[in-house]
């Protein structure tokens, strides 16, 4: 479990009001890249369109079967694959699949539902190069793990072929952010609820927050791909995040939650410093495995 000064030195690396959205992508990146491993992979970048960049990530050891679809975090607003390598790379090695990371565009320049709709773009991408959508596994963290939920339901509401299962580690999942613990976990975690609020409105510019495509828990969620939800008890996200998992098993999703006692948001990044983010990687690897090699296991 991780001690109170690392989760204070990363509340004081939170985005500040005020500053540009470049310098908030800056000191994001800048926070991420410090506990990045030291080896990290080359990444192969491709163009999904002419204003939409894409990434392979292979280790040598993956095998040429299955691929992750990763979508970074960052509150819509912050991030890219690049200081989200060392994850990705973990995930790929965990999973032994390559990744196709999607560098979607930011929040305030392009706001709700541009980075959603680069997501399907990444997600067309893949199948139209060759891949198998029941060998497709969108996985994202926080905001990138809502854009993966709503991939999924993006395409099975327009009739694309499902992926083959969803992973969703600290997604967020209803933009109203209603849950107590939003106040309970306040002290706990490094997102204020300041900064919910601010993605909100940053991200949303007016649109509905119970959009189904912005807050899965809206959703209809029948035939929903089998899914796996990672939340750590101490995060502001914990109880909406609950919720959702809750709503998915009652309407039949095939669900497993994992609920990390004392982890804060995203603390898979973080596993130079917090030794369950391997225990967190580890358990979406053999999720993966277990959807995408189903004739081996």
């Amino acid at each position: 479990m991780p001690d109170e000064d690392f989760v204070s030195r990363l509340k004081g690396h939170t985005p500040r009001s005020g500053v540009s959205p470049e310098e908030a992508r800056e000191q994001f990146s800048s926070l991420y890249f410090q506990y990045q491993e030291r080896d990290l992979p080359g990444m192969e970048k491709v163009n999904i369109r002419d204003d939409l960049s894409g990434f392979f990530i292979r280790d040598r050891r993956v095998c040429d079967r299955g691929i992750l679809l990763f979508l970074h975090g960052g509150g819509f607003t912050v991030g890219s694959t690049r200081d989200h390598l060392g994850l990705i790379a973990a995930l790929g090695r965990a999973a032994g699949t390559a990744v196709f990371s999607v560098d979607y565009r930011l929040a305030p320049e392009h706001c709700f539902p541009a980075s959603l709709f680069d997501s399907v773009a990444g997600y067309r991408f893949l199948i139209d190069e060759g891949y198998d959508p029941e060998q497709i596994i969108p996985a994202g963290i926080s905001a990138g793990g809502t854009l993966a939920l709503g991939l999924a339901l993006y395409a099975r509401d327009e009739g694309l072929p499902l992926p083959g299962g969803v992973i969703a580690m600290s997604p967020a999942v209803d933009m109203l952010f209603p849950g107590d613990s939003v106040a309970r976990n306040r002290d706990l975690d490094w997102i204020p609820s300041e900064r919910l609020h601010a993605i909100r409105e940053t991200y949303l510019a007016g649109s509905d927050p119970r959009d189904p495509r912005a807050s899965p828990v809206y959703a209809d969620l029948f035939g929903f791909p089998p899914l796996l939800v990672q939340a750590g008890t101490h995060e502001v996200l914990f109880d909406d995040i609950s919720h959702f998992v809750e709503k998915a098993a009652l309407q039949g999703v095939q669900v497993t939650f994992e609920k990390y006692p004392g982890m804060f948001h995203c603390w898979q990044i973080f596993g130079r410093e917090v030794p369950e983010a391997e225990m967190a990687i580890s358990s979406a690897g053999k999720f993966t495995k277990e959807l995408v090699y189903t004739d081996i296991h």
